[in-house]
């Protein structure tokens, strides 16, 4: 439901009666909007301030407004916590501050887990707890295709295993002879955009799009700038106070979506006009504009970022390589002690560039690798087709065979710990992570064993715990449970095995994996967190 409060200004020595439209209640971690009528004379872009500030009484929040063309300003607002908020505007126009209203937020409902952070130093979580393991895929430039391209995307998401979406703002040059973009984030012509004069049209579609994939669960990790235009119509040749500018603009109309994250770069050091110090600028103007913390990256074509650095939540990869083999793929969670997401390890498809020439199969693997390591692993594909229409670049539908073993992985880590998955020993077995004490999995890769006899790390261990073993084919997506648990006994310094010294019978072929968790006997002693030494 929606309510009009009608406030009274002097403007100059005359009484003026103005309108601010906003809703009398909202969800929590939903989007609260203000609308104000103002001045669209000049450039309002450019030439007005607007700022919101929203309280509780016990805490207060100032959010930027923007201006949404014919004389429309919108502030937007994700509330943190139910109970009775208020809010008062601010701006360098008489005719849109101090206004001023009041409404409910209303507890959270059924899917709505809020924004997601970094927890347990490599891991992620929404607000409210809830335990959120990113199976990402790209589509760089979906929602710049024709309509029925974009539900068709939308239609396939619904009905795949990924719950993150990396997509750019801008177009790409790629598909865009056959299906050539009719929006553009700028008033203007190709090679003559007016760049302080943002076209409201195009961010409110980008936004309904945005708000579609909150709807579905799925995460927008928005890049704002990458490479990809390749000249075509001027939009990879903003200036520094242009990008500032744009990234204000777009942080305002976004940051009250919970499902935003920031992608700062695509292949960042392809650019040729930008330096490392305009892309350490970019990160902080991001941070400073955004009042929530959504989580922000960069992500490395030849040159990895320093990811050390403060305003980096979390490190975007491409890396196909490390992820080849467990042992490998965690190495980067020491260098950062980050959440390492390689959201780029080639791609599934028969392009003619070896990028794009993964099979469904070797995809699958550098997953599962990934997944041991206590890292996360994204995906995407280049099948060729007619008009360049494949789904890195436009969406439309998949056609590999991967997302299906990707959706049975998926299924796999909603019932790991919440704290989630890590290395349990790398030092010595890089094949197994989990939790220690309480559940383990261990992924065998490219070997072909015929057996494996049981032997865990001594951390989170004593004599006499049981564990249920289950054998998983990865690619044949299957789960066989051994028959009766196994009983822990200690082995030497550094491990326990199972009484008998039992062994798991496996079928002797590639990409067979292990689940482990404990069932009842002895309690664990607790974990020693602190890895064990070499």
């Amino acid at each position: 439901m929606r309510s009009c409060f009608f406030f009274l200004a002097l403007l100059g020595s005359h009484l003026t009666a103005w309108a601010v439209t906003a809703p009398s209640s909202v969800e929590q971690w939903d989007v609260y909007e203000i609308e104000l009528e103002g001045p669209s004379d000049g450039n309002p872009f450019a030439e007005v301030r607007l700022t919101g500030t929203f309280s509780d009484g016990e805490q207060s929040t100032e959010v930027a407004g923007f201006y949404d063309g014919d004389g429309v300003y919108r502030i937007r607002f994700m509330p943190p916590k139910p109970g009775n908020w208020t809010f008062q505007t601010r701006s360098n126009r008489t005719d849109l501050t101090n206004q001023q209203g009041a409404f409910e937020v209303t507890p959270a409902q059924g899917d709505n887990h809020g924004p997601i952070h970094v927890a347990y130093t490599y891991h992620f979580a929404y607000a409210d707890g809830t335990p959120y393991k990113p199976i990402g895929t790209t589509s760089y430039s979906w929602t710049h295709r024709t309509e029925e391209m974009q539900e068709r995307t939308l239609k396939t998401l619904a009905e795949a295993p990924f719950n993150k979406l990396r997509m750019g703002v801008f177009p790409q040059a790629h598909g865009a002879d056959y299906m050539p973009p009719t929006r553009f984030p700028f008033a203007g012509e190709p090679h003559n955009w007016d760049f302080e004069r943002p076209n409201p049209e195009f961010f409110q579609h980008l936004e309904q799009r945005i708000g579609q994939l909150r709807d579905m669960g799925i995460v927008c990790d928005l890049i704002l700038f990458y490479p990809y235009g390749e000249g075509r119509w001027g939009l990879d040749r903003l200036e520094k106070p242009e990008d500032e500018q744009f990234l204000r603009y777009l942080v305002a109309r976004l940051a009250a979506y919970r499902n935003i994250w920031w992608s700062i770069g695509n292949e960042y050091d392809f650019f040729r006009t930008k330096t490392m110090e305009d892309w350490d600028r970019y990160f902080q103007v991001v941070m400073a504009a955004d009042p929530y913390g959504h989580p922000r990256s960069i992500h490395n074509g030849f040159v990895l970022y320093d990811n050390n650095k403060p305003w980096v939540t979390h490190a975007s990869i491409q890396n196909g390589a490390a992820v080849e083999h467990s042992r490998s793929a965690q190495l980067y969670r020491d260098v950062w002690r980050k959440p390492i997401v390689y959201d780029e390890v080639k791609y599934e498809g028969d392009h003619d560039k070896r990028w794009a020439q993964l099979s469904g199969e070797e995809l699958v693997h550098r997953f599962w690798s990934g997944t041991v390591a206590g890292t996360y692993v994204g995906h995407s594909e280049y099948f060729q087709a007619p008009h360049d229409i494949v789904w890195l670049g436009q969406g439309g539908e998949l056609k590999g065979t991967s997302p299906e073993r990707i959706t049975f992985l998926r299924q796999i880590l909603e019932d790991s710990p919440k704290e989630g998955i890590n290395p349990a020993d790398k030092w010595q077995d890089s094949r197994i992570g989990g939790k220690a004490g309480e559940y383990y999995l261990v992924y065998f890769g490219k070997e072909t064993p015929t057996e494996w006899a049981f032997q865990l790390p001594k951390n989170g261990l004593t004599d006499g715990m049981e564990f249920q073993v289950e054998v998983i084919d990865t690619w044949g997506m299957t789960i066989k449970p051994v028959d009766k648990p196994f009983v822990t006994k200690k082995n030497g310094m550094y491990s326990y095995v199972a009484e008998g010294n039992r062994k798991v019978k496996l079928p002797g072929k590639e990409h067979m994996a292990l689940r482990i968790r404990y069932v009842g006997g002895a309690e664990s002693p607790g974990a020693n967190l602190a890895p064990l030494e070499p």
